[in-house]
């Protein structure tokens, strides 16, 4: 078997690459940090390929280099395929450098030629190849072209006779010897147009529209979900499950027995079945985060972050595993290995949970549809920004208090724009969303037997009043710690108790517990009521998964904070805004109260809030970039180099 090691900068292909040599279906996104560990896949039988976390230098202190650098001294490794971006060869070729002395027999695979070529650069790729002694092979993974002469060149480089210099000097050094080969080996057009990505970041990263443009992207994902496509679809699945599943299970069971006929319906059709027409919003949700991510757009918010994260004590970086946090707060929490900082892993994990993941999309998708349904994008965004905001904040306190070390350097990748293809969309959107389907046929299948065996019996055995059964009888203990949320109710109670199993669940129960929510809902919660329930099913405590993830990388202390912190977090906001919308909007109608509230959480929080963090620049004139201090020069040419 040989063994091969697959390296290269963050973005260049090198997922893709693995892909198609070993049919594997890893996520490829247009923005760093997909991959966060070593995968393994087999080629042709007798190639084994271990796809590693992309770094750009040998020399750093983040979790990636360490696993690709532990991995290069300590595994058997009979080959190493570096794979470089072709329009960007001076940075990725930095790496091919430090990757020759760990005296192995190194493979190039010479990427995005077709990008290259649009800069007007040619590469004469045997000339290169002479010039570094290794094997060249130019590629362009996305369209498949010279993949399968890689497989070829792998076999003849672990035979090959390779001598690598064992030193090329400092970091200047070395960049000035490859600026000597490369003139040799490309060719440079001067009349080199402006690129299109080029073109579009003059207006997506423009410092007056770039945060009205992101707000702007938030809110069509929302429309996208909830109005044009996600909304109808649950709708009509909904009325499928009713008219084709319920109905008829209801007169079959005409004749059952009392308990039988309410496990079928109440527990399992009504918890089940209520909750299986979420699925649509949320597939349509994932397929347009992927849009955002395969487009490259997800990159730039990061960097649009910079600033904001840096006022807190953070780099740009960590602003990616909190976008993750959108999907699910697990891999967020695992995707701060990238994080080059132990201050900045810590933190980023804390607050990672508070974005809005997927699992909450359904208690909002009920809320709205019943008490917002003129301005459920509106709502909806509000929340997920309300998350956002209130992460960052968060972060300034833990910067102030706990950690109060200096910003890190921030360099990131933008990637050139590309058109997302419909295969890619749907392959990455179903990776996403099928593990919802997976939890309603086996966590919340479970979950809705249980609730409705603990709503439906008593000491004295089965019984029809829901007030007198065993969950009532725990509600009622903890109803009292909501109740100055303005939810009291003891099934609302349960609802948020079940939903630290998983999010989903919350809807889950109301629908056991509830019946039918469009009805029960306006009798049980006001206008006020419902968006502080909203706040806090956004704000507390994340899922046992996410937990078990918090406690596996970070320990048991930092699973406790996070557990702890969230919920009296959560609580607060809810209070706050049950007082503050009682006493404002008491006697004012439902649509006034949606376009109030909604419009007070944008205006306040992200219009004086983050106007506040950025509008903040620094006394010696530099742009405000991260990694500035008293000790060090601007990065920003630094920065500027990696975003080229």
């Amino acid at each position: 078997m040989i063994n091969v090691a697959l390296l290269g900068n963050p973005n260049v292909g090198k997922t893709t690459v693995f892909n198609l040599l070993t049919g594997s279906n890893q996520y490829v996104g247009n923005w760093p940090g997909v991959t966060i560990d070593k995968k393994e896949g087999i080629l042709d039988k007798d190639i084994k390929i271990i796809d590693l976390p992309g770094i750009y230098a040998m020399d750093t202190f983040s979790n990636e280099e360490k696993v690709s650098k532990d991995f290069l001294e300590n595994g058997d490794v009979d080959v190493i395929v570096n794979v470089v971006d072709a329009s960007n060869l001076s940075r990725n070729l930095y790496l091919t450098t430090q990757l020759m002395k760990f005296n192995k027999p190194i493979v190039l695979l010479l990427n995005m030629l077709d990008i290259a070529e649009s800069k007007g650069i040619k590469i004469d790729a045997e000339k290169l190849g002479k010039e570094l002694n290794v094997v060249v092979v130019p590629i362009i993974a996305k369209k498949k072209n010279g993949i399968d002469k890689i497989s070829i060149s792998i076999r003849n480089a672990v035979d090959s006779k390779f001598e690598y210099p064992t030193d090329f000097g400092s970091e200047v050094q070395t960049y000035k010897m490859l600026e000597a080969i490369l003139e040799n080996c490309s060719q440079t057009s001067s009349n080199q147009k402006k690129s299109i990505s080029d073109r579009v970041d003059d207006i997506v990263l423009n410092p007056i529209l770039a945060y009205p443009i992101f707000i702007g992207a938030l809110l069509i994902l929302f429309k996208f979900t909830f109005d044009w496509v996600g909304g109808p679809l649950q709708e009509g699945l909904a009325t499928l499950i009713e008219t084709y599943i319920a109905t008829p299970l209801d007169g079959l069971l005409v004749n059952s027995s009392p308990w039988f006929k309410s496990l079928i319906l109440d527990g399992i059709v009504g918890g089940v079945g209520g909750t299986l027409p979420f699925f649509p919003l949320i597939f349509t949700l994932f397929f347009g985060i992927s849009i955002l991510e395969d487009s490259g757009y997800m990159s730039r918010t990061a960097f649009l972050m910079d600033n904001i994260m840096r006022k807190v004590g953070l780099s740009g970086k960590a602003f990616i595993p909190m976008v993750m946090g959108l999907g699910c707060s697990s891999p967020a929490i695992m995707a701060t290995r990238t994080l080059e900082s132990e201050k900045d892993r810590k933190i980023t994990a804390l607050i990672a949970p508070l974005m809005t993941c997927s699992a909450r999309l359904p208690i909002y998708a009920v809320f709205v549809a019943i008490f917002f349904p003129a301005n459920a994008a509106l709502v909806t965004t509000s929340l997920y920004l309300l998350g956002i905001v209130v992460a960052i904040l968060i972060a300034l306190v833990l910067n102030k208090s706990t950690f109060k070390n200096e910003v890190e350097p921030f360099i990131l990748e933008l990637p050139e724009y590309k058109m997302p293809t419909i295969d890619a969309l749907f392959k990455n959107t179903w990776s996403k969303s099928k593990g919802f389907l997976s939890r309603v046929v086996t966590v919340m299948f479970a979950m809705s037997v249980v609730i409705w065996l603990l709503s439906s019996f008593n000491l004295n055995g089965f019984t029809e009043n829901l007030n007198d059964s065993f969950l009532a009888y725990c509600g009622d203990l903890i109803a009292p710690i909501f109740a100055p949320l303005g939810f009291g109710d003891w099934r609302a109670s349960v609802a948020i108790l079940s939903g630290l199993g998983a999010k989903e669940i919350v809807v889950n129960t109301m629908n056991v517990l509830y019946g039918d929510l469009n009805t029960v809902l306006p009798t049980v919660f006001t206008g006020v009521s419902a968006y502080a329930f909203l706040v806090f099913s956004a704000l507390y405590t994340p899922c046992m998964a996410a937990l078990a993830t918090m406690r596996k990388e970070y320990g048991n202390k930092m699973m406790f904070i996070s557990f702890s912190y969230q919920f009296i977090l959560a609580w607060v906001a809810a209070f706050i805004v049950n007082v503050i919308g009682n006493s404002l909007f008491m006697h004012q109608s439902g649509s006034l109260i949606e376009l109030l509230i909604g419009g007070l959480i944008i205006a306040i929080s992200v219009t004086v809030v983050l106007k506040k963090l950025v509008s903040k620049q620094t006394s010696n004139g530099c742009s405000g970039c991260s990694g500035c201090s008293s000790k060090n020069s601007c990065p920003s040419e630094t920065k500027q180099k990696a975003a080229n």
